[in-house]
């Protein structure tokens, strides 16, 4: 299949993504925007296109962190969902489980439950308006500490609404190991939230270990260690835990990979492992989940059967209910059916 058909045919098929940030979903047009605006930009401008240029995760999470620092009052996270909106919609994803990091917000000094209120109503507007649906996990963060990760633990338990329903572990893997966050996700736990972590992204297999066994999380973002330790392989594929790949980020942080070709998501996908598929930060990788797909398809011989698993998994990995999983996969089925008649 041509690309343009590639695309035009994944265009029509109903997605789920997972593992997506909220503040790496902003428009490049709105982060210029937010430049503009600060005082010191017009005696030191600052490049967009450089702002989004790195080869590690290292200074990927300076420039994160970065653009964090743009938004200065709750309004501005309500623009920042509009991109999040126009992202979904230009991609076809129906359902979306995005992560948002407010401790750098809250260190500038915007009020956490503020923040929840403009995020609740622009969800709202948006669920209404586009006919998806999103919510939202939490990142604690590694990068600040156990301490701020339990102060975001307990502002979201104390803000407790259904649009929340989880929290995750991201950030800076190497300065935070997952280990140390084990009383702070026992209480997550316990309070009925649901729980991932990133691991495996730039530590080896005993990271994944760590969030598998200390912080019992449900899903693993990246996971790309995972690989050089049969054992764990075996028990993400037999406990059908859900690796969340993000193959354009894993490449640009060149960790351990630096060619799509080498990407681990094919002999974890062979050997029986719940991949699914995702962007991470699309803005800060300019990439798109189709974008991903088209990859997989032309650098590791994804077939288009093995395609449309790929995006049926991503349902499957959802903390939905097991009802709204089957009516999602089946407008996956019959989406799929209708547009291969097309072809």
């Amino acid at each position: 299949m041509k690309k343009d058909e590639f695309y035009s045919f994944l265009r029509k098929i109903p997605k789920a993504e997972i593992h997506l940030h909220a503040e790496a979903t902003i428009s490049r047009k709105t982060v210029q925007a937010f430049l503009e605006r600060r005082p010191d930009n017009k005696a030191n401008p600052v490049n967009v296109d450089k702002l989004f240029s790195y080869h590690n995760l290292k200074d990927f999470i300076t420039s994160f962190l970065f653009v964090q620092g743009l938004i200065d009052k709750t309004s501005d996270l309500a623009i920042m969902f509009e991109d999040v909106a126009s992202y979904l919609r230009d991609n076809n994803i129906v359902y979306c489980e995005l992560f948002f990091a407010p401790s750098m917000f809250m260190k500038k000094g915007l009020d956490f439950s503020e923040m929840l209120t403009v995020i609740q109503k622009s969800i709202d507007a948006i669920e209404k308006r586009d006919h998806l649906t999103i919510k939202l996990i939490v990142d604690v963060s590694r990068t600040f500490g156990v301490e701020n990760a339990q102060t975001n633990l307990d502002l979201t338990l104390a803000h407790r609404t259904p649009m929340v329903i989880g929290v995750g572990l991201g950030g800076d893997e190497e300065k935070g190991p997952a280990k140390l966050f084990g009383e702070v996700f026992r209480i997550a736990k316990s309070r009925g939230l649901h729980v991932v972590a990133h691991a495996g992204e730039v530590v080896g297999p005993e990271s994944i270990w760590d969030a598998l066994r200390t912080l019992k999380v449900e899903r693993i973002g990246h996971g790309l260690s995972a690989v050089q330790d049969p054992k764990l392989v075996k028990y993400l594929a037999e406990k059908q835990i859900p690796v969340e790949i993000c193959l354009t980020s894993n490449l640009i942080t060149e960790k351990y990979v630096t060619r799509a070709e080498d990407h681990p998501v094919r002999p974890l996908y062979d050997q029986g492992v719940l991949v699914v598929i995702n962007t991470d930060d699309p803005t800060f990788f300019d990439c798109t989940i189709i974008d991903e797909f088209w990859q997989l398809h032309t650098k590791l011989k994804f077939t288009m059967d093995e395609i449309k698993q790929l995006v049926i998994n991503g349902f499957q990995a959802s903390f939905l209910d097991a009802t709204l999983k089957a009516a999602y996969i089946s407008q996956v089925e019959k989406a799929w059916e209708a547009a291969t008649l097309r072809v």
